[in-house]
């Protein structure tokens, strides 16, 4: 780190946390002087009791209500399209973006589609974006993405089948109700796939080129956090203390990430979302320890810190290990269970090369890199 390089930290989101926080939605709808609320989510949250109870409170204060649950994993551009036109129609004046990170993402670009039309993939040109999207209202439910504090959305071309990047600050949500309550319903298996995803985001932030002092500082407090709780909410999923330990953890890496920037592990993983549709989550967590072992001998010291961080004892070995340990630990499936074919291997490579972060990773990959790690991953 030089510590005489300029940098510049944004955060527009105001982050209001603790446990029963999302019960104060209606209040943060008035605070955005809203009371027709379009909630983007996904079928698997609408579905649930304490989804019922959130729109019961807003109904309850007079708030009109309209639930767009259409959101796929790898939120595609159809998704946001519809999701726009959805608030259009409504006459949105707030969209509350409750799930996970394809929730949020999908919001954050129907946000400017309610006010200013077009497709998703206009705006991949951050000069396009007007001054006023539609304000967003993020409330979380997995301790994974951080989306809920970043100013990005990861969006699948669905002709191309290719993942593009909306960012901006102008679409961060404007609040953050981050509630580890929510999160007490998460299986086993999931709480694991966005526990390692949210540690993916610590440590490729911590890593990253673009990498300066306050990421730092929340990139190596995030692991330490997700490292060290982890395996006890996968194991013991309704102790509410380490759920906020972790989502925390998730949090900070949020902020981190979206300050620095991702690395080989995203480029890898947008490639298979965008081809196979393979959830971004859980090909982060899949993919992290092998792009780890392979970036090693090049980012040695800052793994060493990482793994200082992790408990994991000395070295940039003992971390890379020590994630490798974690991912079985917490019964991660391995990247043979995706069943890409070795054929599809070269086009994933060239398109995990030429993903915008990659210049970012520290060492920036070749194609070659990315085949011998996929190589690596599937042996």
């Amino acid at each position: 780190m030089v510590f005489t390089a300029p940098f510049s930290f944004t955060l527009p989101t105001t982050i209001e946390y603790g446990a029963g926080i999302s019960r104060r939605l209606p209040e943060f709808c008035r605070r955005l002087e809203a009371r027709r609320i379009l909630v983007i989510t996904d079928p698997g949250v609408s579905g649930l009791s304490w989804h019922a109870a959130l729109m019961e409170d807003l109904r309850g204060q007079g708030m009109a209500v309209e639930i767009f649950d259409a959101v796929e994993p790898n939120p595609k551009d159809r998704n946001a399209a519809a999701a726009g036109d959805a608030a259009r129609a409504f006459g949105a004046e707030v969209l509350v973006a409750l799930g996970g990170g394809s929730p949020m993402d999908c919001a954050k670009v129907a946000a400017i589609l309610a006010r200013q039309g077009g497709r998703p993939r206009d705006y991949e040109d951050p000069s396009r974006i007007g001054p006023s999207p539609l304000p967003i209202l993020a409330v979380p439910t997995t301790a994974g993405t951080g989306s809920e504090v970043t100013f990005g959305a990861v969006i699948t071309d669905t002709a191309e089948s290719f993942k593009f990047t909306v960012k901006s600050p102008r679409i961060a949500p404007r609040f953050a109700l981050v509630d580890p309550v929510l999160t007490l319903s998460m299986p086993p298996a999931l709480t694991a796939a966005t526990g390692m995803d949210a540690l993916t985001h610590a440590v490729e932030a911590y890593t990253s080129r673009a990498a300066e002092p306050i990421s730092d500082a929340l990139a190596l407090h995030a692991a330490a956090l997700i490292a060290r709780r982890l395996p006890r909410v996968v194991e013991k999923g309704d102790d509410l203390e380490d759920r906020a330990a972790v989502l925390t953890g998730s949090l900070l890496a949020g902020i981190a990430f979206s300050h620095s920037d991702v690395g080989a592990v995203h480029c890898i993983a947008e490639a298979l979302g965008g081809m196979y549709d393979i959830p971004h989550g859980v090909a982060n967590a899949v993919c992290l320890p092998g792009v780890m072992r392979h970036c090693r001998d090049a980012a040695e010291e800052r793994y060493a810190r990482l793994g200082a961080a992790m408990g994991a004892g000395e070295g940039a070995e003992a971390a890379v290990a020590f994630v490798e340990g974690l991912a079985r630990r917490v019964g991660l499936p391995d990247f043979r269970s995706f069943r890409i074919p070795e054929a599809d291997f070269p086009l994933v490579a060239d398109k995990s090369a030429a993903n915008g972060s990659n210049r970012n990773n520290r060492p920036p990959l070749t194609a070659g890199d990315y085949r011998a790690i996929l190589a690596a991953l599937n042996g």
